[in-house]
């Protein structure tokens, strides 16, 4: 994984499910009304579809490898990673645009996605260890998607004056 450059984002923190959704919402609301800014590349309904994807994959199956040396290196950051965020900017090698579910979509359809994705998180227990974290318990499973969401909506900004 390399890092390029980083775009404005917003703090964001989301201890839950709930408020991931209730985020997601607020965001959605912005972008309907005109008033959403993007700091980042993705539209609001390419980011929910991401977030959505790399829930399911925990549950169906990876589409990307890590590589060994990368994964090792993951793996030793994985608490850090897990209770302060993800790194920005970070891009898995030989994968066409980084990363995977990286679709544009209408944001109704990425707001869905995103809906079932969490409610199936909730629901049950990941089948696949991780590409790069490895196996994670429950707990860790749901840190990792909270943060993951955390990085991808800080590039959305629903109190922008537009």
């Amino acid at each position: 994984m390399e890092g390029l450059g980083v775009s404005e984002r917003r703090a964001i923190r989301l201890e839950c499910g709930a408020e991931v959704l209730a985020e997601a919402e607020r965001i959605a609301c912005a972008d309907r009304a005109g008033r959403l800014r993007r700091t980042g590349n993705w539209t609001a309904g390419q980011c929910f579809g991401h977030l959505a994807g790399w829930i399911g994959f925990c549950f169906d199956g990876y589409p990307v490898v890590a590589p060994p040396e990368l994964a090792a290196r993951a793996l030793v950051r994985k608490p850090t990673a897990l209770r302060e965020g993800l790194m920005a900017g970070v891009r898995i090698p030989g994968v066409e645009g980084g990363t995977a579910a990286i679709e544009v979509l209408p944001l109704d359809e990425g707001l869905a996605r995103l809906r079932a994705g969490w409610a199936r998180l909730e629901g049950g227990m990941a089948r696949f260890p991780h590409p790069f974290f490895g196996a994670l318990t429950y707990e860790e499973w749901m840190m990792l998607h909270l943060r993951h969401a955390e990085l991808h909506m800080s590039y959305l900004h629903p109190d922008a004056n537009t």
